[in-house]
């Protein structure tokens, strides 16, 4: 009788990973987290001596060095399962701080398109970290370096900072008027798709994880440009946001990192 296969034990540290086509010496220990490829790209331009170390399906990633720290930047792609994928096999091949740069929608008023928010915790409202805790098992990002990119963004950022719950959902459309409501009526700030599957995997893995996003929309106030097209075309104040959270996000690293040493 066949046994079943250990794929963590087949994915261990010495190897190349089998999605991200990451390999022990290709990252660094802190990693910045985008959804989009193509935001790798424009977070590797803030990176000294950036190099594309591997390019794989939704997972793009650049090696560079921030005032003299080693970075990384890989995309995860949309969803948990895929942010899991990466997360996980960044660690083993040698990451052990993340943030997650990204874009989110607002669900409370006070908040505007281009206003950064910083997760304070993210409810579970998708199937992938159930795979590695139980659902009562909360989602939460490291407190030390969540605090750090927290008070760091508020000393570089040039539009409102807001922190809170957010929501991690597995469906961009079936966030209905009935579901955001519920929602909102929580005191959950925000809705985005990848954050509670790194923070679960990150903490299975003994890493450490936060998040900072830029507001996309407010599906309460309906402040929306959905219509508009790509956010090039239609929605600079969300580009501005990613602008200024790449670089908030290096900063907090290089300044958590002299606190380490």
């Amino acid at each position: 009788m066949s046994n079943p296969v250990d794929k963590s034990a087949i994915t261990g540290q010495s190897i190349r990973q089998y999605l991200t086509c990451l390999a022990p010496g290709d990252v660094g220990e802190y990693v910045l987290l985008p959804g989009d490829p193509a935001r790798c790209d424009r977070t590797a331009k803030y990176l000294e001596d950036a190099r594309l170390v591997a390019n794989n399906r939704e997972h793009r990633t650049f090696t560079g060095t921030y005032k003299g720290l080693t970075v990384s930047v890989t995309s995860t792609g949309m969803g948990c399962p895929s942010a899991a994928i990466a997360t996980e096999e960044l660690c083993n091949a040698g990451a052990k701080v993340f943030i997650r740069i990204g874009s989110t929608a607002a669900i409370q008023d006070e908040i505007r398109v281009g206003d950064l928010i910083v997760s304070t915790g993210s409810m579970k409202n998708e199937g992938t970290s159930r795979f590695f805790v139980p659902d009562s098992f909360p989602a939460v990002p490291d407190f030390d370096l969540t605090a750090l990119l927290l008070s760091t963004a508020r000393e570089m950022s040039e539009v409102s900072v807001h922190y809170g719950i957010g929501s991690t959902d597995d469906s961009f459309y079936g966030e209905t008027p009935e579901f955001i409501d519920r929602l909102v009526s929580y005191g959950c700030i925000n809705l985005e798709m990848e954050a509670s599957g790194v923070f679960t995997v990150a903490h299975r893995k003994g890493c450490r994880a936060a998040a900072i996003f830029g507001c996309s929309a407010n599906l309460k106030t309906s402040e929306l440009y959905y219509a508009d097209g790509t956010p090039e075309s239609g929605n600079q104040k969300l580009v501005d946001a990613w602008e200024q959270e790449i670089q908030i996000a290096l900063e907090t690293f290089y300044r958590f990192h002299q606190q380490q040493v």
